[in-house]
């Protein structure tokens, strides 16, 4: 192996203090979640006004990935991160105090958590280009996962850490933990340096734009690739955003069991994520988002179907991974089929429909369950789940990698 194709010291540390950071901010993110949830689910909102938490954490990043995108290929990446985090910071401690003062109606709470979705689409963007930067092609496919595996970690521990943070301090101990998390990665992030190379001539950011929505456009494995993201993560939004209603409505218990019921979707998808690697040496990407697709499917219908908590928790951990091995497989293959000249706007534009996807599918399943019920929702979700891999009879995955030119 050549030494270009190899992690330097200096490597190893950059990416290490990369996924640090990464670490706490989805940590903060998962715990400022349960929070709001839970603040609207306690104060007797409507599910339609619930799932729209999810909707304001996901909407924004729908909105900005791909702005964000072409500002990762063109300025300094690191200071964007670094703004991006001072802002979320502030934004949490105005939540933080909007909670403790007893005045939490659902409009500004649903409007400061769409403002740090803001942030997080500045961010993810910038830090996801930063990961090819830093390790070399050979090991960008592991980098990815491995990523992609510390956010589910997050999204694992954070949903049970909130959910008992919750319990013991209010959803206002919860906005605290946020900012800490987000302080504690600004420190991270501050010696931070990872190698960039600016372009020379600066464009306009219309014309980056329009680059990288042009490329998207003409590649027929990456408008696969965005179609198939959009439409499982639309379909399947429900168990994520109608969670703190399940452990309402039909478990009838508290914050405590809507942050074990998250952390079973985390568990799973931490499982998945650490095994994308395995799979995705072995069998076919659309093998793997087809099969994916089912189980995802089939646990949401066995949650509609109403068992106990610990069936329930079994069928959560199912669910999340086969959610995460799909989610995978979309992200590393846009890394992997992008130009390195592009690659942060077509990560932006897959981030973008990804979480689009979730933003409106919460949006359209909150409003289903509004009018037919929690469990009607999550059975229409899963069934939808089940047929879904269909489509890629049509329009299959394309391999794991784009052909590479040769020298």
């Amino acid at each position: 192996m050549t030494k270009s194709a190899t992690f330097s010291p200096l490597a190893h540390r950059m990416f290490a203090l990369a996924m640090a950071g990464v670490l706490l901010t989805n940590l903060g993110n998962a715990i400022q979640s349960v929070g709001a949830s839970w603040l609207l689910t306690a104060s007797g909102e409507p599910a339609d006004i619930v799932a729209l938490v999810q909707t304001a954490i996901n909407l924004p990043i729908m909105l900005l990935a791909l702005p964000a995108g072409a500002w990762a290929d063109m300025h300094n990446r690191r200071r964007i991160i670094l703004t991006a985090q001072v802002a979320m910071l502030m934004i949490s401690l105005v939540l933080a105090w909007l909670a403790l003062s007893g005045n939490a109606p659902a409009a500004p709470v649903l409007i400061l958590t769409a403002l740090l979705a803001c942030g997080i689409a500045c961010f993810s963007p910038a830090m996801g280009a930063s990961i090819g930067s830093t390790v070399p092609r050979t090991e960008l496919a592991a980098a990815v996962a491995l990523n992609i595996l510390i956010f589910n970690t997050a999204r694992t521990v954070g949903p049970a850490m909130g959910g008992a943070i919750v319990s013991f301090g209010g959803s206002t101990a919860a906005f605290l933990v946020n900012a800490a998390s987000y302080l504690l990665a600004i420190a991270i992030y501050l010696r931070w340096r990872p190698t960039q190379v600016l372009p020379q001539n600066r464009r306009r950011l219309g014309s980056m734009i329009a680059e990288g929505l042009r490329h998207a456009a003409t590649t027929p494995q990456i408008r696969t690739i965005l179609l198939r993201a959009l439409t499982f993560t639309m379909t399947g939004a429900a168990a994520w955003a109608l969670m703190p209603l399940v452990s309402k409505d039909i478990l009838h218990s508290g914050s405590t069991v809507y942050g074990v019921l998250l952390g079973s979707l985390g568990a799973g998808a931490v499982i998945g994520a650490a095994s994308a690697t395995f799979f995705r040496a072995r069998y076919s990407a659309e093998a793997i988002t087809r099969t994916a697709g089912l189980i995802y499917g089939l646990a949401c219908v066995g949650v509609a179907l109403q068992p106990s908590l610990g069936a329930m928790v079994a069928l959560l951990v199912l669910a999340g991974a086969g959610w995460v091995q799909a989610l995978s497989g979309f992200s590393v293959a846009a890394q992997l089929w992008a130009p390195r000249e592009v690659v942060g706007r077509i990560v932006a534009l897959a981030s973008a429909v990804t979480f689009g996807g979730i933003a409106f599918g919460s949006w359209l399943w909150g409003h289903f369950a509004e009018d037919h019920g929690v469990a009607s929702a999550l059975m229409a979700s899963g069934a939808g789940m089940v047929i879904l891999p269909l489509i890629g009879l049509l329009l299959p995955m394309p391999a794991h990698e784009a052909p590479q030119p040769s020298a």
